[in-house]
């Protein structure tokens, strides 16, 4: 009886194994989660059918019910990993265009192109509304 669980657990961990993605050198979180529960399943599911009698129903069952479970279950952490990563992501790009607008902020500083734009002053000659002589009689109509 316990040799027959045995190849059971084997043949299902087997094919559990079998399923994995070996494309970026691992199993996904998915894929862990599953293939764990899926192995939980067929240990509980061993004892419990080896106690009714019928052990490879029992081995069966607990693996199908533990990859569905475990595999819901790892499938919901793996889209919480990916939306992290993807913020993490923009909050990087976010920080790295700060860090350019910052650079460049003190490239001009050097330059001395922001004394020009605080005093109000241009290159052009044009002083903007509010630099005008207000003295003056000129009437805009």
């Amino acid at each position: 009886m316990n040799s027959k669980i045995l190849s059971c657990l084997l043949v299902a961990a087997s094919l559990i194994a079998g399923c994995a993605n070996n494309q970026g050198g691992g199993l996904t979180t998915t894929e862990k989660s599953a293939l764990g529960a899926g192995a939980l399943g067929a240990g509980l599911g061993a004892i419990i059918g080896s106690q009714s009698g019928n052990a490879g129903a029992g081995v069966a069952i607990g693996t199908a019910a533990g990859l569905l479970g475990g595999g819901l279950v790892g499938s919901q952490v793996e889209q919480q990993e990916r939306s992290t990563m993807s913020q993490e992501e923009r909050l990087r790009r976010q920080e790295e265009e700060i860090a350019r607008q910052r650079r460049e902020l003190e490239e001009l500083r050097r330059q001395g192109g922001s004394d020009t734009y605080n005093r109000g002053g241009s290159s052009s000659g044009y002083q903007g509304y509010n630099n005008r002589n207000s003295g003056s009689n000129d009437q805009y109509y």
